[in-house]
């Protein structure tokens, strides 16, 4: 019976170990990060028309899963491409009327006007494209992390809203903005703290959209924060 269990142990050690190393290798095979993330940001408008303020709070969410692709054996470098959803919002004292030809004008609002809403939101399809570096092992879930690349945005839905003095108007489906909004982004952290920007290199109007004759090219800076989930 001595003889028997010793070779049961031995046998079961030796089956153990080859599990571990079988885990091991399952591991390394299948090590990958960061597939889920959602943001926060706050909104700034650049290259502003003369008279144009943000006021009240702009700000931007967004959500979404990135396929992670490795690119070397560490799997440390990889490349990533995704696919979200993001809602931003921007309130400013830039009013937006529907003119009598069926299209829309803009003013600056004075500094003495009384309004209680006075913003753009929109509602977009995004798809990010990332080169990662990350200090990460297959075993190691907190570590150090810079993600870089580009943002692509489709924009499905857009509102624009005012309430004040002058009454209540809300328009949708502006075929002034621009549908399409690119740019470059950049998320940097480490663990569940991450540092994001996204630079947008396009406006967000189109060049139908006109200010005292002039096109309005605001673009937009977001920067916040971004968490990331396996």
């Amino acid at each position: 019976m001595k003889y028997i269990f010793i070779i049961y142990f031995l046998l079961f050690n030796s089956i153990f170990c080859m599990a571990q190393d079988v885990a091991i290798k399952a591991v390394d095979s299948l090590y990958k990060e960061d597939h889920f993330y959602a943001g926060i940001t706050y909104n700034f408008v650049s290259n502003r028309p003369d008279g144009l303020e943000q006021n009240g709070f702009s700000w931007g969410l967004n959500v979404g899963y990135i396929k992670d692709m490795p690119i070397n054996k560490a799997r440390n470098k990889a490349i990533g491409i995704g696919l979200g959803y993001a809602t931003d919002a921007y309130n400013h004292n830039l009013l937006v009327t529907e003119a009598s030809n069926g299209g829309f004008q803009y003013e600056i609002l004075d500094e003495g006007s009384s309004y209680s809403k006075n913003k753009f939101s929109f509602h977009l399809i995004e798809i990010p494209i990332e080169f990662r570096w990350r200090t990460s092992t297959p075993t190691d879930y907190a570590f150090w992390r810079i993600y870089g690349g580009f943002k692509f945005g489709y924009v499905f839905s857009d509102t624009s809203s005012y309430k004040g003095e002058l009454g209540e108007y809300r328009y949708t489906n502006n075929s002034d903005f621009n549908k399409f909004q690119y740019g470059l982004m950049l998320s940097a952290g480490y663990n569940t703290w991450n540092f994001h920007v996204n630079y947008l290199l396009n406006p967000i109007f189109s060049d139908k959209a006109q200010l005292n004759g002039t096109n309005i090219d605001m673009s937009i800076i977001k920067i916040g924060l971004i968490f990331y989930v396996l």
